[in-house]
C-alpha cells in the first residue's frame, strides 16, 4: 500500500557519515528501488508499471537518455529510473484544497524535497496579482491570461519559452512552431545548462553537435574513457554496457576528481554473478583535478605524435582539417603544465599512453565534467583531436560519446527548441507552414535570466523542468523570475519553481510519460530521442493523475489557438486530435525523419543518420573534420581557497529530490554536505564534521554565500571540494559561463570555508 506524503520537512542538521562504497547496484539497489516504488504507488501498481518501463510496448523512463539495445530485459530499468517513474506514476494528489490550505509563503519556505513529496497536481491554478495562494481556474480562462499576456507585450522578443528534456517530440515540435509563428526564437533549454558545450564543440569538429556511438559500438570497443562522468549515479544502465564490453575484452579508464562507486565495481541485479560478485570496471583511475581534462588530452596528444606509427596517417591526410597547427600546439605540451594542471603523476599518464596505443578502437564518452567550465569547448575539442589521431572517428567500436542527462533532451533540439536555429531549418519550416519565421537569434538560458532581470522579457513560460532551481545564481535567478508580469510552468508535480512567481502565475498540470493519453483521434503515441540517436515511440499505460489534466501537446495547440486566434493557418485543432499529423509535419521539415510514423511502428524505431558515423562524411566550414589547437587552459586557485564542483547525489535526479541520502558516498540523512580532501582540510584547520558557510569568490566582488555545510573529509582531488545542487547554484555566478557556449561554469567555482557562526 502506497504512503502518505510527510507532512513536514525532515531536519537535515546533522548528516550520518560513513565510508563510501567501493560497489553500486546489487541487492541494495534492488532493494531501495522496491521499498520507494512501493511507498509511491503501491504493491500492484508497481508491478504493472515498472515492466513497461523502456519496453518496445511500454513507455520510455523519464529518467536518463540512455539508450536500450535490441534485447531487453524484462526489468529494463535501474534504480533511479525506477525512482522517477515512482514519482510520476505516484498515488499521492496535489489537489485545489493543498494549495487552500499552503499560502505561497508556506510552499516557499518547504524544501525542493518536500514540494516533489506531496503528489501529482490535478488541475490548473492560478496566482492572482497580489493574491498569497494559488487557486483553481480552468483551461479556457488559463490560455486566455496567457492571450492577454502574450498580446500585450511590446515585442514577441519580451517573450520566453523554456523547454526541459522531458518534453516530447511532438510537443516540442509543436512548441517552437508556435514561439516562432508568435514571431520569437526565445527558446531556451535545459541543454543551455549541460550539454551545449558538447554540442558547439563537436559541430565546429566534426559536423553534427551529437555523439558518434551506437550501443554496438560501446560493446565493440577495445578501450573506453570514461571522463568527468558518474554512471552508477546519473546514467545507471551505463553501468550494463560496460560490463558488456569489460567481457568482450575492453578496458576502462575513468577520469574524474572523485572515485565512483559504480566505475569502481558493478554488482548488476540481473545476474546471480553480479548480485555475488559484480565486476571490476576501472582498470585505471586518474583521479584528475577539477578542469585539468583539456591539458590531459593535450600532453597524450604529444606523446601520441612522438610515437612511430602512432597516427592513423591515411584517415589525417584524407578526413581531416587544421592537422599541422594542432601538431605544433600539442608538441609544445610540456609535463610540467599539465602535472600542474591535473594532479596527476607522471606514471599514470605514460600508463594510459600505453592503454591508449594498445587499442584499436577508442571511445571517450563524458557529461558534466567536462561540459561545465570557462574552457569547456575547448576541452571537448581537444577530445576530438585525440581521437581523431588515432582515426577514431567513423569506424566501429570508436568514437565521440556525450551522455545526455534527461530523456528527450537531444530530440527536443533535433526538433528545433533551439534560439540559433540553422537557416535550413527555417527555410524548411517556412516552406511548410507559410510564414515567415524570424531569422534574428533569441536568448539562451543566462541571456534569459538577464532579460528578466533588466525588464527585457516579461513573461516566461516554462515547458516542464524546475528552472529556479536548474539555474545558476540563485538570488539573481529569484529576483529575475520575480520581475516577470506572468510566469506559466506546465508540470506533473510541484517544485520550487511554482513559488518563485511574476506578478500572475500559472501551473498547467500536464500528462506524465506513464500517463494514457487519449484525444479524439484515439489512444496517442509521443516519440522521444536517445542519446545515441535512436528514436522510439513511448506509451503510457496508467489512468491519467486526474481528469482535469492535459498533455503537453495538447496544452501548446491550444495556447496556440487563444494567442494566435484565426489569423493562423496552422491546423492547430487537428494536432491536438491526432499526434500522427504533427508527425507529418515533422517528417516534412527534420532531416532523418522522413516516413516517421511508419518507422516509429517498428518496435524500436530507428536510427538517425549521423554522416561521421555512418559514412565518415564530416559536414563542416572546411568539409573534413577538424583539428584545433586552442591555448591550454586550467583553472587556478588562490592559497587558502578550493575549487568546488557542483553535483548530485544518489537520491536525486536533476533538481528532482527523491530522499536526503548519498548511499554511494556514505551520506544518510542529510544533503548540506561538502566533500573536502583530508590533507585540504587539515591545512584549514577544518575537523570531519564540522560546519563551514561556503563562500564563492568571483570578480564582480559580489559575496555569494551558502551557509551550514558539514564537512566530510573524503578522497577528493587536492584542492578540489564537491557539494550538491540545487543548494550550491547560489555559488555561481551568473556571468561565469563557458566560451562559446555559455553554458554555467558548475564545476568550477573557487569557494573559501568559513566556520559557520551558528556553530
Amino acid at each position: 500500500m502506497a504512503s502518505k506524503p510527510p507532512a513536514g520537512d525532515p531536519v537535515q542538521d546533522a548528516p550520518q557519515v560513513t565510508a563510501p562504497q567501493q560497489a553500486a547496484a546489487g541487492l541494495p539497489g534492488v532493494g531501495h528501488t522496491l521499498r520507494v516504488a512501493q511507498q509511491q504507488m503501491g504493491a500492484v501498481r508497481t508491478a504493472r508499471t515498472l515492466l513497461k518501463v523502456n519496453q518496445k510496448d511500454g513507455f520510455d523512463c523519464p529518467g536518463c537518455a540512455w539508450p536500450e539495445g535490441e534485447d531487453r530485459h524484462v526489468a529494463e530499468f535501474c534504480e533511479n529510473g525506477a525512482k522517477a517513474v515512482a514519482e510520476e506514476a505516484t498515488l499521492r494528489r496535489v489537489t485545489p484544497e493543498f494549495f487552500a490550505a499552503h499560502p505561497l509563503p508556506d510552499l516557499a519556505s518547504r524544501s525542493g524535497y518536500w514540494l516533489g513529496q506531496q503528489g501529482r497536481i490535478t488541475r490548473p491554478m492560478y496566482l492572482p496579482e497580489g493574491a498569497d495562494r494559488y487557486e483553481p481556474v480552468s483551461w479556457e480562462r488559463a490560455f486566455a491570461i496567457i492571450a492577454e499576456e502574450l498580446g500585450a507585450l511590446g515585442s514577441p522578443d519580451e517573450a520566453l519559452f523554456y523547454t526541459s528534456g522531458r518534453t516530447s517530440n511532438e510537443a516540442a515540435f509543436l512548441l517552437q512552431l508556435f514561439a516562432r509563428e508568435f514571431g520569437t526564437n526565445n527558446l531556451p533549454d535545459c541543454s543551455n545548462m549541460c550539454h551545449e558545450s558538447s554540442g558547439s564543440a563537436l559541430t565546429e569538429t566534426i559536423g553534427i553537435g551529437k555523439g558518434s556511438v551506437s550501443l554496438e559500438d560501446l560493446h565493440q570497443a577495445d578501450l573506453i574513457i570514461v571522463a568527468g562522468q558518474n554512471p552508477g549515479t546519473n546514467h545507471p544502465r551505463m553501468l550494463s554496457a560496460l560490463e558488456k564490453a569489460k567481457a568482450a575484452g575492453a578496458r576502462i579508464i575513468s577520469v574524474n576528481p572523485l572515485p565512483e562507486a559504480g566505475l569502481e565495481r558493478f554488482k548488476n541485479p540481473q545476474t546471480a554473478r553480479g548480485l555475488l560478485k559484480g565486476t571490476a570496471l576501472n582498470d585505471l583511475f586518474l583521479q584528475i583535478r577539477i578542469g585539468g581534462d583539456q591539458a590531459m588530452f593535450r600532453l597524450l596528444g604529444k606523446l601520441i605524435l612522438e610515437t612511430e606509427g602512432a597516427v592513423d596517417e591515411q584517415f589525417v591526410r584524407e578526413h581531416t582539417h587544421g592537422f599541422a597547427d594542432f601538431a605544433a600546439a600539442a608538441r609544445a605540451a610540456d609535463w610540467d603544465t599539465t602535472l600542474a594542471a591535473t594532479g596527476l603523476c607522471r606514471g599514470e599518464i605514460e600508463q594510459a599512453l600505453r592503454m591508449v596505443l594498445d587499442s584499436r578502437r577508442t571511445i571517450v564518452c563524458w557529461a558534466m565534467g567536462l561540459t561545465q567550465h570557462k574552457h569547456s569547448v575547448a576541452t571537448i575539442r581537444e577530445v576530438v583531436n585525440f581521437l581523431l589521431l588515432r582515426g577514431d572517428i567513423g569506424r566501429p567500436g570508436s568514437g565521440v560519446c556525450p551522455v545526455r542527462g534527461h530523456s528527450n533532451v537531444q530530440g527536443d533540439r533535433t526538433m528545433g527548441i533551439f534560439e540559433r536555429p540553422s537557416p535550413a531549418f527555417l527555410d524548411a519550416l517556412e516552406k511548410e507552414f507559410g510564414f515567415a519565421p524570424p531569422r534574428r537569434h533569441g536568448l539562451d538560458v543566462v541571456r534569459s535570466i538577464e532579460a528578466l532581470r533588466d525588464g527585457k522579457a516579461k513573461v516566461f513560460f516554462a515547458m516542464g523542468g524546475n528552472f529556479v532551481s536548474a539555474s545558476p545564481d540563485t538570488a539573481v535567478t529569484e529576483a529575475a523570475m520575480r520581475h516577470a508580469r506572468l510566469t506559466v510552468h506546465v508540470s506533473t508535480k510541484l517544485n520550487r519553481s511554482h513559488t518563485v512567481t511574476g506578478r500572475r502565475a500559472l501551473i498547467l498540470p500536464t500528462l506524465g510519460r506513464t500517463d494514457k493519453d487519449v484525444q479524439a483521434g484515439g489512444r496517442q503515441v509521443v516519440t522521444v530521442e536517445d542519446s545515441m540517436g535512436m528514436v522510439h515511440a513511448s506509451r503510457g499505460n496508467l489512468p491519467p493523475a486526474s481528469p482535469h489534466l492535459l498533455s503537453e501537446p495538447a496544452i501548446v495547440a491550444r495556447m496556440a489557438r487563444a494567442v494566435l486566434g484565426p489569423a493562423s493557418a496552422t491546423p492547430w485543432e487537428e494536432f491536438e486530435q491526432d499526434y500522427r499529423t504533427i508527425r507529418d509535419r515533422i517528417a516534412r521539415v527534420v532531416p532523418g525523419f522522413e516516413d516517421f510514423n511508419a518507422k516509429i511502428a517498428r518496435p524500436g524505431g530507428f536510427t538517425l543518420p549521423h554522416a561521421p558515423r555512418d559514412e565518415r562524411r564530416f559536414p563542416t566550414a572546411t568539409g573534413k573534420a577538424n583539428f584545433t589547437a586552442a591555448p591550454v587552459e586550467y583553472p587556478k586557485i588562490p592559497e587558502g581557497r578550493l575549487l568546488l564542483q557542483t553535483l548530485r547525489s544518489h537520491d536525486q535526479y536533476n533538481t528532482t529530490i527523491y530522499g536526503l541520502d548519498d548511499r554511494y558516498r556514505g551520506i544518510k540523512g542529510g544533503r548540506r554536505v561538502v566533500l573536502v580532501n583530508p590533507e585540504d582540510a587539515r591545512g584549514l584547520g577544518l575537523a570531519d564534521g564540522s560546519y563551514v558557510d561556503l563562500v564563492g569568490e568571483w570578480k564582480d566582488g559580489v559575496e555569494r554565500r551558502a551557509p551550514g555545510f558539514r564537512v566530510v573529509h573524503y578522497p577528493t582531488a587536492r584542492g578540489c571540494a564537491a557539494a550538491y545542487y540545487p543548494e550550491t547554484n547560489v555559488l555561481v555566478p551568473l556571468d561565469s559561463t563557458a566560451d562559446t557556449s555559455n553554458t554555467p561554469a558548475s564545476k568550477s567555482v573557487i569557494v573559501r570555508l568559513e566556520q559557520s557562526p551558528s556553530v
